[in-house]
This record gives structure tokens, sequence and C-alpha cells, in this order.
């Protein structure tokens, strides 16, 4: 991203999420409850649920709860109703966001996303309005401070596992993959002690926009700040080059 450490944006991402643990826990417990729903509560058997578990003990969520989410989770699976849906549209400038969201409560989801948007200067545009800018990818971030094995060793792990590529930057290692070959990838990684400072499919930007306004930069971080605040929300794609 323009020269940017992606691993300082996932240290004040989760800075972030360390600030208030009850956000990004029920984020995560909604994403283990679909998890059950969708593969059962045996992780062995689940490899959804697995990367869910891997996030949820990046994000320094205590095993006890894991494991309590996954045993409501199984004895309530036909409760659990959450309606996954995204929102894609524009911010100042044209900045480009989608919003994914798991929800109970589809017109509540709704209305609390047009009002982050248009409380930002911004608007919701139609399903695929901003998407095709975007490319999902599986990307595993690994920090050098944390990891001793010599590069090229790690990248021929990696790409032997099914990486599609492997970016080496001032800080850090970026592992990204197709998002059928995460799962994989990532356990592999796992299996060889590598510790990583994040892991997810996600979707990356293939142009970024700068912003020079400060008017423009306040109306954005305000969407991101609101949307960051709501529980349906699971995680915000954009590609303003912060």
């Amino acid at each position: 991203m323009s020269g940017h450490s992606k691993f300082a944006n996932i240290k004040h991402k989760k800075e972030k999420n360390d600030a208030k643990k009850g956000k990004i826990f029920t984020v995560i417990g909604r994403e283990i409850a679909v998890a059950v729903k969708e593969g059962g509560p045996d992780p062995d058997n689940n490899s959804r649920l697995r990367d869910v578990i891997a996030k949820a003990k990046a994000n320094n969520m205590p095993n006890d709860t894991i494991d309590r989410g996954i045993k409501k989770a199984a004895g309530d699976a036909d409760s659990v109703n959450y309606e996954q849906i995204t929102y894609e549209g524009y911010g100042p400038s044209g900045v480009a966001i989608i919003v994914d969201t798991l929800t109970d409560n589809k017109n509540r989801t709704a209305s609390n996303v047009r009002s982050a948007f248009t409380k930002g200067n911004g608007n919701v545009g139609t399903p695929g309005c901003v998407s095709y800018m975007f490319e999902k990818k599986g990307q595993i971030i690994i920090s050098k401070e944390d990891c001793e094995m010599e590069s090229d060793d790690l990248m021929m792990i990696a790409l032997d596992a099914g990486a599609e590529d492997f970016v080496e930057e001032e800080d850090s290692f970026e592992v990204l993959t197709a998002p059928e070959d995460f799962s994989q990838v990532r356990e592999t990684l796992e299996k060889e002690g590598i510790s990583m400072a994040d892991a997810n499919v996600t979707m990356i930007p293939g142009t970024m926009v700068e912003l020079t306004s400060e008017d423009d930069i306040k109306s954005l971080q305000k969407t991101l700040d609101l949307l960051d605040e709501d529980d349906d929300v699971q995680e915000v794609y954009h590609n303003w080059d912060e």
C-alpha cells in the first residue's frame, strides 16, 4: 500500500481492538456462531471454525471464552440466525468503502450503515459499485521481530503450502493466497511454529486514493469510526491511502 507498513496498520488496528475488547469479542463470537452452524463444533472437521479460532487467539480472546462460544453455538444452532450482508459505497473524494456485516436485524444494520456514510459526507451505493476495485485474497502478516526464520526459508514454506505471493517489507513479511487456499497455508505456517501478526481473508484494493483536504479526512474518519462502533459490522475495507 503505497510503501506504508501493513504491519504498522495491523498493530494500530490491534491497539484499537485492545482498547475495546467488547466489540472485537462480539464480532468474533458471531463468526464462531456462524462457523459452528455451517460446519459443526469440531475444529478438526471445520476449517472455517479453525480460522476463526486462530483469529480469536490473535486478538487475545481467552480459550475459555472461545470454548464457551463454540458450546453455546452448538447448543443453540437453530437459534443462530445471523445474516451476512455486504454494503458498498463512497466516502469523500470517491474513496471506495466495503462494509461486511453479520446481523440479526437487517433493518437496523442498513439504517446504521447509511447513517455512518451520510454523516461522513458519503453515500451507500448499489451492490458491486466498488467491489470491482478490490481483490479477495487470503493475507497473512508475519512480524520480523517474531520470526527467527530466514526469509528464503519462510518463502519456500509458504509457496510450497500453496501461497500465491510472498512480499518482504521493512518490518514484516506478507503472504498472499487464493481465498480457498488460505486455511491450508495458515495451518502449515502454524504447524511450523511461525507466529502470525494477522491472518484473514480480506479485500485488497487495486488502487489507492489520497486525501489532501483536512475536511475530507475528518469526514471519512467519522464514517469509519461510526462503522467501527457498530456491533453488526464485522469488517470495513477501503482504498484510502492513509
